[in-house]
């Protein structure tokens, strides 16, 4: 069965970091990109980074610049999310999502990503 899953969320304090994993099972990630999302409470879904076959970040958040990197285990069928620095407006439920192309897109419209997680809550709160 094919699935994307998401963990590393919780509760971080402001400045701190966390580190989310989206691990794959019954599909191979070694060929495809990859992205992450996040919508905070009352606020559509928007990405915030997506990564390609070769490694290739695409930034769609101006906001994570800096603080936020994407890289992936092709070994372990696993991408990550680094999130340093991090501020209350991060708080968010945050979604990876796997598209069936090995780059990213230029835009992080939704439709381009076909497989998504079940979504793992970051909450930045002193």
């Amino acid at each position: 069965q094919f699935q994307l899953v998401e963990s590393g969320g919780g509760l971080v304090q402001p400045g701190g970091s966390l580190r989310l994993s989206c691990v794959l099972s019954g599909f191979t990630l070694d060929y495809y990109s990859i992205a992450w999302f996040r919508q905070a409470p009352g606020k559509e879904r928007e990405g915030v980074l997506c990564i390609s076959m070769n490694g290739a970040g695409t930034n769609y958040a101006d906001s994570v610049k800096g603080r936020f990197t994407a890289f992936r285990d092709n070994a372990k069928n696993t991408a990550y999310l680094q999130m340093n620095s991090l501020k209350p407006e991060d708080t968010a439920v945050y979604y990876c999502a796997l598209r069936g192309f090995p780059g990213c897109p230029s835009t992080a419209r939704e439709a381009y990503f076909g497989s998504w997680g079940q979504g793992t809550q970051v909450t930045v709160s002193s």
